[in-house]
Parts: structure tokens; C-alpha cells; sequence
């Protein structure tokens, strides 16, 4: 009879383990939570010092049952759930709903080990240890400040929009993050600029050379007009292209460091097009453990969750002798790359690396989903680049005459590819070519023509999931384990929509936002989440106590929704009765909301339950049609201005139309901010509204 008991949380982990520790080890799993608020009520005594109320959670009352049945016949229990602040809850939680705290003839551990191999998990049994207390109440203070926001705040969503919503106290900023670049998209005003491009060669041969412009002998000069751009060529007429100067150099670019889970979403984001919640799942599949020919069932990859990019003395070790033996001596780094200090950087665990370097992504393809395995090949080639040497470009640089201007000449290429034979991102390859010809200064060219062009500068860039996780890790909001849900829980309410890649906030999102904003301006304010954030941090580290944050939090919290309740009640909107009548029984429709926003609904319900899209005219005519334009919604609730002819008039627009139509070229102007902008954007004329 085994004498020792091994808890983990994922079955998937279990047949893996028990493999490695033998006949003398009894392993099982606890799925995850055992124990959490109840759902039905807040959880917490908010009346006797904020104690909060756990109990089993729904289906895990057999799970707990067969668990003590196997502490039973046990002399030593280990506690080997996750190694992370949450990870440390569901053991103490485990020990609580098991009662081992108060059997005294049991041994109880705490284990931990952040990669599923046969030297960690035994390695892991010989530093047993207690549970950390303090990383336990950081995770019951955070679960219960969550709890809170939504409990108290999600009724007032309720009453005022619809029901089904929810308010979050890391969702709601991120939601406001996201209003707030639309905000600043819509109010973006172009501007023009010009470039002014000079196609050369050198006399006698057929070899094109592009010089840019850059300005006169007193610096870099913008070009703001075609007026500007013409003047200059009028200058320009007549002079002899001459190589003033050649400079040459060298331009190194250094290897990356290991990934983070926030940089493991970015990049799987940004390279394999996946979004956070599938990166997250395929990496704990990695993680849990495959079938790998000849080796069993094994972990490939190092614990998901991090936000550190050390790595072990072993590992580092083993990385730089497979670069060493498989590239050569030249491409093992003298130093790994290291990140920048920060002190929101939790380093209890490694950086996420493949548990073995020699298991090449190619040796696993075969055991592994095509899904799985592009994951794993993007993890495995970043942890060898971040032990190789650095990229070495030679760079040219060249100054080119023209009277009194001055254009630039560029070009690099690679001299030694150093991490670049394994990893290479998008903007390593965006190199500047190599020149074709050998220029030296006082070198004569020929001009085939000049080339301006016309340019605006562009508004800021939408988020897209990758960009949103690096603005909340900049920002410190949330933890590597609640970006993935944050996001996926503003998409699933309807808050945001996700096209192409790109998150936009939807009218119902709009809707939630400002009510947020106007009755609870700290839970969405970035510096008050930031720093409930290091609080947060700080009672993991010990330094505080989780219920003086609670009892800090609760009272404000509390007071803002007494007095946004009464706010609330004298501003409830009835449905807007609209002049649609109804087919099917003749009433006038009335305006609802539903999950994309607005909709027509008959006020009969439920006896008629005739629906309508509801089609909101701006009182502006369609410059295509004459039809009159109406407020459209795409399929994943985005809002923009169409004809209500379509699909017979395909005339769109993401910015609201204007009744003026732009003096300089005819098309129609659209508002912007307090401007009003010419749709043709080849012409570029603004006024005020």
C-alpha cells in the first residue's frame, strides 16, 4: 500500500507523475478549486471583520470524498498543486476541506516544481516546505475585491442597460483602455505631409539607386504642402547629384529574452494569429504533458504563468552546449540577455523555456497538434536565441547633394546572423537592402526623376489583443493568469468585437463605459488599479495584511453604489417609443437593447414578439443614392454609418457624415473631433465644425 499521497490539480497530470515517483506514491487531482464563495450571495462578512464564507463548489463534493478515502490509508500528504499565487490557495483550500490541518498523525506538505520532469517532481520531495500563508491571503484578498466590484456593481448594469452584464475590477479598465483609444482615434485629426524621392545611378550604369530626401545643410526638413514639395523641385532643377559622404558602420542587434506569459501571448498574438485564451490553453496542455515516442508522457514546456525571464543555472547550461555542439562555439552568447528591472516582477518561477533543448520542435512534430507544435517551435527557438550571440549587420550610409539639398542613401546587411538563425521576428527582417553600387564621396549621379508623394499621418492603431496585454503589463494592471480571461470576458459580453485582429468597442460597450466612468471613476481609474495591484503584491510578500486592504476598499466601495443607486433611479430610461409600426399588430415599436446594441421590439411582448433591426437615421443623404443614411451595426456589434438602401448602395463609413459636402473637391465631409473632414482623402480639407 502506497504510504504517501501526492495532490495535483490537473488530471492530465496524474498518469505523468505517478510514472516518475513509482509504486510507494499514490497520485491524484483535485480539477482545480474545491472551495470558493457562494455564488447565490456577496461571500463575505462585510459586518464581522470581512471573513469571507467558503464552501464546496457544485460537483466536487465526490472529488473531495475519494480524496479522503486516499488520505486515509496515507502517512504523508503533498500538496503539488500550481506554483503561483493561486496554485498556493487550492492547496490550503485542500487542506481546510480535507481537515488535514487536524489530523496529527498526518504528515502534510507543500510541493512545488515548475516543470513536469522526473528530476523536478523528485527534486520537489526534497525541499518540502509549509504553506506560504502570505501568497494565500494575497490570493483571498484578490478573490475577494473581485468578488465585491461584481457582486455590488453588476445589479446597477442591471437596471440600467440590460441584464446579463457584469462589471470587473480588472475588466473594467481594460474595457476603458479600450473606449479610450476610440476616443482618441475619432477625435485624430491627419495632417498632411509630402516625400520627395530621387530615383539616381552612377553615370554608365543601369543600376536604379532611391535617395530620400532629407534637407539642407541646416538638418532634417519636413515638407508640409504640394506647394512646398514644388517649390522645392522648382530649386532642384538644373543641379548635379554629387555623393557628398559615405559613412560606414556596424549595427548590432541584440538576442531576445525568454518569454513571459505577456509575451508569450504578444507574440503568438502577433505570429500565429492566436488569441489569448488559445495560446493559454495549448500552453497548458505543454505544460501538463504529451505522449512523446520513446520518452513516455512528459512536459515540454517550463509553467505558464510567469512574469519573470530568469532561468535556471541547468538550463542555461544545457541551452549553451546544444548551441555549441549543433551552430558552433561563435554563436553561444557570453552573457544571456536579461530584461530590465522592474520591480512589478514577481520571481518566484522561471521564464517559460522547453524542459529539454534537445527535443527539437521537429523530433516532436509528430506527437503534437499542428496547433500545439507552432506553439511549442515559437517557445523552443525563443529560449535558444536568448542563449546565442547578437545579430551583426554592416551598415552604409550616404549623403547625396543637390545644390542646397540634401538626400540619404541606407543600406544594411547581415555580417553574422548570430540568434537569427533560429528566431527572427518582422522587424528583423526589414532590413534596407544592399546597394548595388560602391559609392564613394565626390562620386557623380545621374537623375532618372523625382518622385513626391503625398502622405497623412495616421491616427493611433486600435488594440489588438497583443497590444492590449502590453499595455496592461505596462500599466500594471491584472497578472500574467488574468489576461486571458479579461479578454475574453469583454469580448463574450458584447463589450468589444474583435475584427481582423483588432478590438473595438461596441455601443453597449459605450453604454457600460460611461456609467462606469460617471459612477465609479476609481474602479476604472489605471493608477488606482495599478496600485491595488502592488498592494496586492505586497501582501503575497508579507508586508501588509490582506484585511487592511479590504477594509479599506469595502466602505468606499459601498457608499459609491448607495449613491449611484439613487442617481441611477431618477435617470432610468423607459423605452423610446418610435413611429415603426408594427406588422403583425399594429402597435408603434418601441427601442430595446440586446447583446449588438439596439433593436426594434414590439410592446406586446409576449403576446406579439415581432423584432425589428433598428435603423437610426442621422438626417444626412446619401452621396452615392440620395437614400437617407442610417447608424448600421457590422455582426460583431461595431457601429458604422451606411446607406439604408444597402445592399442595392454600398456606401459606408466608420466616421459620422456631415450635411456639408467639401468646397474643394465635392465628396462629403465627415466629423472628427470638432473638425470636419473631406471623406477623399487624396484631398485633405479641414474646417472647424
Amino acid at each position: 500500500m502506497a504510504k504517501n499521497l501526492v495532490i495535483v490539480e490537473s488530471p492530465a497530470k496524474v498518469k505523468t507523475i505517478k510514472k516518475f515517483l513509482g509504486s510507494n506514491y499514490e497520485v491524484d487531482a483535485s480539477g482545480g478549486h474545491v472551495r470558493d464563495l457562494p455564488k447565490s450571495t456577496l461571500g463575505v462578512d462585510v459586518e464581522h471583520g470581512y471573513e469571507p464564507k467558503y464552501i464546496t463548489i457544485r460537483g466536487k463534493g465526490d472529488v473531495l470524498a475519494r480524496l479522503r478515502k486516499e488520505v486515509k490509508k496515507a502517512d504523508k500528504i503533498y500538496l503539488a498543486t500550481d506554483p503561483d499565487r493561486e496554485g498556493e490557495a487550492i492547496s490550503w483550500h485542500l487542506m481546510k476541506a480535507l481537515k488535514l490541518d487536524e489530523q496529527k498523525d498526518k504528515k502534510v506538505y507543500r510541493i512545488s516544481f515548475n516543470e513536469i520532469t522526473k528530476n523536478a517532481v523528485k527534486a520537489s520531495l526534497k525541499e518540502p516546505r509549509a504553506i506560504d500563508e502570505n501568497l494565500v491571503d494575497a490570493q483571498q484578498a484578490r478573490r475577494m475585491l473581485d468578488r465585491m466590484v461584481g457582486y455590488l456593481i453588476s445589479p446597477l448594469l442591471w437596471a440600467k442597460v440590460k441584464r446579463g452584464l457584469s462589471a470587473g475590477r480588472v475588466q473594467s479598465v481594460a474595457l476603458r483602455m479600450i473606449c479610450d483609444r476610440e476616443e482618441e482615434i475619432n477625435a485624430f485629426i491627419p495632417e498632411e505631409y509630402w516625400t520627395l524621392d530621387a530615383q539616381l545611378h552612377v553615370h554608365g550604369s543601369r543600376k536604379k539607386l532611391t535617395a530620400h530626401y532629407y534637407g539642407d545643410k541646416d538638418g532634417r526638413k519636413a515638407i508640409h504642402s504640394k506647394e512646398e514639395v514644388e517649390a522645392l523641385m522648382k530649386r532642384l532643377e538644373g543641379c548635379e547629384y554629387e555623393v557628398r559622404d559615405v559613412k560606414l558602420g556596424e549595427r548590432v542587434k541584440k538576442a531576445p529574452i525568454p518569454f513571459t506569459t505577456s509575451t508569450l501571448q504578444q507574440e503568438a498574438s502577433k505570429t500565429l494569429n492566436f488569441s489569448t485564451q488559445k495560446t493559454m490553453r495549448l500552453a497548458q496542455q505543454l505544460y501538463e504533458g504529451v505522449d512523446i515516442k520513446g520518452r513516455g508522457t512528459i512536459g515540454l514546456i517550463t509553467y505558464l504563468r510567469t512574469d519573470s525571464t530568469r532561468i535556471a543555472a541547468e538550463a542555461d547550461a544545457a541551452a549553451r552546449s546544444y548551441i555549441g555542439d549543433q551552430f558552433g562555439a561563435s554563436y553561444v552568447s557570453e552573457a544571456p540577455a536579461a530584461a530590465k528591472s522592474d520591480a512589478k516582477i514577481q520571481d518566484a518561477h522561471e521564464a517559460i523555456r522547453p524542459t529539454d533543448i534537445t527535443l527539437t520542435p521537429v523530433q516532436v512534430k509528430e506527437q503534437l497538434s499542428r496547433d500545439q507544435f507552432r506553439l511549442y517551435q515559437l517557445i523552443w527557438k525563443r529560449f535558444t536565441a536568448s542563449r546565442m550571440r547578437p545579430a551583426v549587420y554592416e551598415t552604409t550610409s550616404v549623403k547625396v547633394a543637390a545644390g542646397e539639398e540634401l538626400f540619404t542613401l541606407s543600406a544594411s546587411k547581415i555580417k553574422f546572423d548570430g540568434f537569427m538563425s533560429v528566431y527572427s521576428q518582422d522587424e528583423d527582417k526589414e532590413t534596407d537592402g544592399v546597394l548595388n553600387e560602391s559609392l564613394e564621396a565626390g562620386m557623380k549621379l545621374d537623375l532618372n526623376q523625382l518622385e513626391p508623394a503625398q502622405h497623412f499621418t495616421q491616427p493611433p492603431a486600435h488594440y489588438t489583443e497583443a497590444s492590449l496585454v502590453k499595455a496592461l503589463e505596462e500599466q500594471g494592471i491584472g497578472r500574467p493568469s488574468t489576461y486571458a480571461p479579461t479578454i475574453t470576458t469583454i469580448i463574450a459580453r458584447r463589450y468589444v468585437a474583435k475584427e481582423n485582429k483588432n478590438l473595438y468597442v461596441t455601443e453597449l460597450g459605450e453604454v457600460v463605459n460611461r456609467m462606469m466612468k460617471k459612477a465609479f471613476p476609481s474602479i476604472v481609474d489605471l493608477q488606482f488599479t495599478a496600485n491595488m495591484e502592488y498592494l496586492l503584491d505586497s501582501i503575497g510578500d508579507g508586508t501588509i495584511g490582506w484585511k487592511t486592504v479590504i477594509e479599506n476598499f469595502y466602505p468606499d466601495l459601498d457608499k459609491a453604489v448607495k449613491e449611484a443607486e439613487k442617481t441611477l433611479e431618477s435617470v432610468k430610461i423607459a423605452d423610446e417609443v418610435t413611429d415603426v409600426i408594427c406588422d403583425q399588430c399594429g402597435r408603434n415599436m418601441v427601442i430595446k437593447y440586446g447583446p449588438h446594441g439596439k433593436f426594434l421590439a414590439c410592446p406586446g411582448f409576449p403576446d406579439c414578439k415581432n423584432t425589428k433591426p433598428y435603423l437610426e437615421k442621422i438626417g444626412v443623404k446619401c452621396p452615392k443614392c440620395g437614400g437617407e443614411i442610417v447608424i448600421r451595426k457590422s455582426k460583431k456589434g461595431r457601429r458604422y454609418y451606411g446607406c439604408e438602401n444597402n445592399p442595392d448602395c454600398d456606401f459606408m463609413t466608420w466616421q459620422k457624415p456631415s450635411k456639408e459636402m467639401c468646397p474643394k473637391c465635392g465628396h462629403i465631409m465627415l466629423e472628427k473631433g470638432n473638425k470636419l473632414l473631406c471623406s477623399n482623402e487624396a484631398c485633405g480639407f479641414v474646417k472647424n465644425s
